[in-house]
């Protein structure tokens, strides 16, 4: 990275303030060439034992455990000659405008000879400890991932600007089709701005059959709920629009899921933020988001059909026991009884009562149990 790129325009907004601390990083690393120091960068340890409760944000983060990457070693000598190559790429990004996918990334690292990464996993990564010194968010780099964001409908009405600078005005309801609003990567203020919202909930549905079951019975419309299909383990993007939603309409927000230890864990990176992105858990997490999806007491009490529960389900649920995102009552049970009779369950074994089950009596049960409607 050349010594003058300290010099460049400033950009507006988030961008902006994501790029001037980028180019704070290359010059403390220059500085410490200078002074004749040994580079190095300090950043916390990303473990489950490094996770604490912030009591402030009511969301999991990274604790005070740090580790540091130095140029002593040759492994951290290439990944800070790799930071640099970074700093340098997303710089120019920002400066010309463009964007990045991941995985791009990752391609456009094999021009950069010695430097160029073993995996894509170690240039995700490396995004990720950018977020975590500058304190900015990965789409202010212009780095976008390669999943979608959520489809979403509902009486919502959204003001969109577009690549070319245009700004639509969008009801998620009454100017989509059935796929309903697509979620861009970037779903900042600058980019999207929430206008309206008729509704008195939103619902984050795991399945995409479950979210079009929901969307042909009219659960939006009869309930007044703002549907959102998370497509699995929900994006970012996904995650954060989620949060505006119930920041900025003050609407409670359920998700709906299936009754298995993965599907567990998409409610818990929803409310409490995932390990991997704790250290941005208070920008994507909703912390008082409720979960109304399938329970191991609900396979019992809804006599539900069930799948044997996998080995790996069965490790990945013993985790969970010492996860502490899962640390109430209310899960340690539902954990340990999922673990007792060995079974799991997916929302669409709700269909053994009919197609209107789901809408007509489990979702109105659950939602009463928990206080929304």
């Amino acid at each position: 990275m050349k010594r003058e790129v300290s010099s460049v325009k400033n950009e507006d907004g988030q961008i902006g303030i994501a790029k001037k601390k980028l180019i704070e990083i290359a010059e403390t690393i220059y500085s410490q060439f200078e002074k004749g120091d040994i580079p190095n960068m300090v950043l916390p340890l990303r473990t489950k034992a490094n996770i604490r409760f912030d009591g402030k944000s009511n969301v999991w983060k990274y604790g005070r455990a740090q580790g540091i990457r130095s140029a002593k070693k040759a492994v951290g000598a290439y990944m800070l000659l790799r930071t640099v190559y970074m700093l340098e790429f997303i710089e120019q990004m920002i400066s010309d405008s463009k964007s990045s996918t991941l995985r791009e990334m990752y391609y456009i690292s094999e021009g950069w000879g010695k430097a160029k990464f073993g995996s894509q996993d170690e240039s995700d990564k490396l995004a990720e400890d950018l977020e975590i010194i500058t304190k900015c968010l990965r789409e202010d780099f212009k780095l976008r991932p390669e999943e979608d964001g959520a489809r979403v409908i509902g009486n919502l009405t959204v003001e969109e600007t577009d690549r070319k600078g245009k700004v639509k005005k969008i009801n998620c309801r009454d100017d989509v089709g059935d796929s309903g609003y697509s979620v861009p990567y970037n779903v900042e203020k600058e980019k999207v701005k929430i206008l309206s919202g008729d509704a008195d909930f939103v619902i984050a549905i795991e399945t995409g059959g479950m979210f079009d079951r929901l969307v042909e019975n009219g659960f939006d419309e009869d309930f007044r709920a703002i549907l959102v299909h998370l497509k699995g383990q929900p994006a970012r993007s996904t995650r954060r629009f989620i949060k505006r939603l119930n920041e900025e309409l003050k609407l409670p927000v359920v998700t709906f899921t299936d009754g298995d230890p993965w599907s567990f864990r998409i409610h818990a990176s929803i409310a409490y933020g995932a390990i991997k992105t704790a250290h941005i858990s208070e920008y994507l997490a909703t912390p008082t988001a409720e979960f109304i999806g399938i329970t191991a007491s609900d396979i019992l009490n809804y006599d539900l059909p069930t799948d044997k529960l996998s080995d790996v389900d069965i490790k990945a649920l013993e985790a969970e026991l010492t996860d502490p995102r899962f640390n109430e009552p209310f899960w340690k049970a539902e954990i340990e009884t999922m673990l007792e009779n060995k079974k799991k369950a997916e929302q669409q074994a709700l269909a053994k009562y009919g197609l209107d089950y789901v809408t007509d009596t489990y979702l109105p049960e659950k939602l009463k149990q928990a206080g929304i409607i």
